[in-house]
């Protein structure tokens, strides 16, 4: 019997949510299968990746074969690291402890990628609404000004016809200003 480690879907449409499975090559992608590994959800940044390492690695090392996304998976958590180290372990080429120490230092590494990656997306999503937020606000007080302007040319007295009148010509030449007066 050909073992598979696949993904199974469920959810809704267009909004997929998919465990990972244990399965027989022949059953189909929803059917029947073995052992339930955990969830992958696509539709978070980053991806959301739950399952049980121990139990991957123990069907790996038992010879199921992954598929294409779940291979993905497996390298993206280091479960195929692992199988490597432990192959290495097998033949005799390292020693256990030696194995474990490379593999831990990689997984300290992934996982300070992984949470940078989500501090950054969160401190950009935070500085997109910031942003976002001060143009609504900058928006906001200029039609606040606009309609104060609107206020206060309606309460202001019209000016009479009197004073729109042009003012007095100069003086002409010749002409002194007591005349004027």
């Amino acid at each position: 019997m050909a073992v598979k480690i696949r993904l199974a879907r469920r959810g809704r449409k267009k909004a997929a949510i998919y465990d990972i499975v244990v399965a027989d090559a022949r059953s189909p992608r929803d059917g029947k299968f073995i052992e339930k590994l955990g969830t992958y959800n696509p539709n978070t940044n980053p991806a959301s990746i739950d399952f049980s390492e121990e139990k991957a690695f123990q069907w790996l090392m038992n010879g199921a074969q992954p598929t294409d996304t779940v291979k993905a998976m497996l390298s993206y958590r280091g479960i195929l690291y692992k199988k490597h180290l432990q192959i290495g372990v097998v033949k005799g080429a390292i020693s256990q402890e030696t194995a474990d120490a490379r593999f831990e230092e990689w997984k300290k590494e992934k996982d300070a990628k992984i949470e940078s990656k989500r501090t950054t997306l969160g401190s950009e999503k935070d500085a997109k609404r910031k942003a976002a937020l001060d143009a609504e606000t900058k928006v906001k007080e200029a039609r606040a000004e606009a309609i104060r302007q609107r206020e206060a040319a309606k309460l202001a007295p019209e000016p009479t016809a009197e004073a729109e009148e042009a003012p007095e010509a100069p003086a002409a030449e010749g002409e002194s200003t007591e005349e004027q007066a």
